[in-house]
């Protein structure tokens, strides 16, 4: 395997003895070459983990590795700079990640000018190469963010986290902001990418489809712990967890006749406020399903058949 975590934290104090339980005790292994969908609903903590995960929000406990080595707790610039070389992050908004006083010549080259690998002119020659590779021109490298369309932006984006050419990726939501024939682009993109360079993808989206057709195997989360891990088939189409179950149901028809005769169910229920957690199932409140032990005693992550884990007393 090429990432793995162990029970890892992410908290924020917010003030009056109150603590956001963002990520709460994630273990999670990615092998190599592989694409790992990460769903779950907004504010479940899924980019969250992904930036604990790479460095970029200091862990509140439990432990991250990469390539066997265990990552830092707390990255300091030394270790931005080691490790930004192999892994790297393309961010949810395709805007507020660039910024607007610098040319696309100055966000893509800056990885490069960072590490101090090449002159002025092999950065420039090597942004305009990985400008084409994304589908953008080499001339395009003098404008800056506000002259390129949501598609465009994102794609540069990608440009500037692939030139350091990164064994492992992050990929923030990254065709949420997008129309759908623009996220068809970009999937294909990094598909192509992910081939030619044998590159590791945490691929963090909402759209259940879209994460099965991606990837390898798909990871539910709901308010900081994982639901559910398995192969991405056999979470879509055989969901275990009720969460995940109610996802699935949730997830549009492709075809509009079946979707007019798609039954939607709401979950019903409060959502559970992540501020001082307290110990039991954090869907307990929203579950059809629920037992009296669901409400005092927090599930762990257990094995099925089949490469499949389910958090739920269910199955316990």
């Amino acid at each position: 395997m090429l990432v793995r975590t162990e029970k890892l934290k992410k908290h924020f104090t917010i003030g009056r003895g109150q603590t956001l339980h963002a990520v709460d005790g994630i273990s999670l292994t990615i092998d190599e070459n592989e694409i790992l969908g990460l769903v779950g609903e907004s504010g479940s903590g899924k980019s969250t983990f992904g930036k604990a995960l790479i460095g970029l929000h200091p862990k509140t406990s439990g432990e991250a590795y990469y390539d066997g080595e265990r990552l830092p707790d707390r990255f300091s610039t030394k270790d931005h700079l080691h490790y930004s070389k192999q892994m790297q992050m393309i961010f949810q908004d395709p805007y507020s990640s660039l910024n607007p006083r610098m040319t696309v010549l100055d966000i893509v080259g800056e990885g490069p000018g960072i590490q101090g690998l090449q002159s002025n002119s092999e950065i420039r020659d090597k942004v305009a190469f990985w400008l084409e590779r994304v589908g953008l021109n080499a001339d395009h490298m003098s404008r800056y963010p506000h002259e390129f369309s949501g598609g465009q932006r994102q794609r540069i984006g990608i440009a500037r986290a692939m030139i350091i050419e990164p064994r492992f990726v992050v990929c923030d939501e990254p065709i949420s902001a997008l129309d759908v024939s623009v996220q068809a682009q970009v999937i294909n993109l990094l598909d192509e990418l992910k081939q030619s360079m044998g590159l590791t993808l945490l691929f963090i989206a909402h759209d259940l489809s879209m994460v099965r057709y991606v990837s390898d195997r798909m990871a539910v989360m709901y308010l900081g712990s994982l639901a559910e891990v398995g192969p991405s088939n056999d979470v879509f189409f055989e969901p275990q967890h009720p969460y995940t179950q109610f996802l699935v149901e949730s997830n549009p028809e492709p075809d509009p006749n079946l979707e007019r005769r798609h039954a939607f169910k709401p979950i019903i229920g409060e959502i559970t406020s992540p501020v001082n957690v307290q110990a039991g199932c954090r869907f307990a409140d929203r579950c059809p399903k629920v037992m009296d032990r669901c409400m005092v005693e927090t599930p762990d992550l257990i094995a099925l058949s089949g490469d499949r884990q389910v958090a739920c007393h269910l199955f316990d």
